[in-house]
C-alpha cells in the first residue's frame, strides 16, 4: 500500500473529486461482496490502492462510506426510472421502459442493487430513511403515467405505481439470481406485459369515484 500522503504512483496529487470515486468504487466491490457488517476498512484501503491515513482523509468512518454509496445510488434509481419514462410518448412504451431499468440496475457488473435492496444495514434509521425515499421517488413518478392512462385519483395511482415498481425490482433480482437465466428482454416482457394488463383493467371514465 502506499503511504499517508493523497498522492499517484507518480508522485502527483490525485484531484480530490478522482480520488473519492476511486474509493468509493473500491469500497463498493467490498461491501457488495461482504455486507457492511463483513466489510473492513483495512481492505477497502488496500484494495483501492491507498493507505489508511488516506482513506480516512476522504471518509471519517466506514458508515460514512456506506452511506455516500447508498445516497448515489437511492438518487439514481429514481433518475433511471425518469429517464425511462420520458423516452417516449406511448403509456404502455413508457411501463415498459420504466421495468426495463430494475432489469438493467441488476444486471449491471457493479452489483449496486445488492446495496440498494438487499443491505444488511437495512435496520439503521438513516439506511432506511434513503431506501424508502427511493421507493417513493420511482413509484410516484410509475404512477403519475398510470394516472394519466386510467383517470384514477392520485392517491389509488399511487398504490398501483408501489405495486409495479415492488413488482419490477422483486421479479429483476430474481431473474438475475438464475443460472441459466432467460434472455432479459424475455423476462421484461413477462413483467410487462403483467403490468400493463393489470393497468388496462381500470379504464379510463370521466367520472370516477
Amino acid at each position: 500500500m502506499g503511504d499517508s500522503s493523497d498522492t499517484t504512483a507518480r508522485g502527483g496529487r490525485l484531484p480530490r473529486s478522482a480520488r473519492r470515486a476511486q474509493l468509493m468504487e473500491a469500497a463498493q466491490s467490498v461491501f457488495v461482496e461482504a455486507g457492511y457488517h463483513g466489510a473492513a476498512m483495512d481492505e477497502i484501503a488496500e484494495r483501492a490502492n491507498v493507505s489508511k491515513p488516506v482513506l480516512y482523509q476522504h471518509f471519517p468512518g466506514k458508515l460514512d462510506l456506506y452511506l455516500a454509496l447508498l445516497e448515489h445510488h437511492t438518487r439514481e434509481v429514481p433518475e433511471l426510472v425518469n429517464a425511462a419514462l420520458t423516452s417516449t410518448e406511448d403509456n404502455s412504451d413508457r411501463v415498459a421502459a420504466a421495468i426495463s431499468a430494475f432489469f438493467q440496475f441488476v444486471e449491471r457488473k457493479d452489483a449496486a442493487f445488492r446495496m440498494v435492496f438487499e443491505s444488511d444495514l437495512i435496520n439503521e434509521p438513516v439506511v432506511a430513511a434513503r431506501v424508502e425515499r427511493m421507493g417513493t421517488l420511482s413509484a410516484t413518478a410509475v404512477s403519475e403515467v398510470i394516472a394519466e392512462d386510467t383517470g384514477l385519483p392520485p392517491e389509488q395511482a399511487m398504490v398501483l405505481g408501489v405495486a409495479l415498481v415492488g413488482m419490477a425490482q422483486v421479479v429483476a433480482r430474481f431473474w438475475v439470481s438464475q443460472e441459466p437465466r432467460m434472455p432479459r428482454q424475455e423476462a421484461e416482457r413477462l413483467v410487462t406485459v403483467l403490468g400493463w394488463r393489470g393497468i388496462a383493467g381500470f379504464p379510463k371514465t370521466a367520472d370516477q369515484d
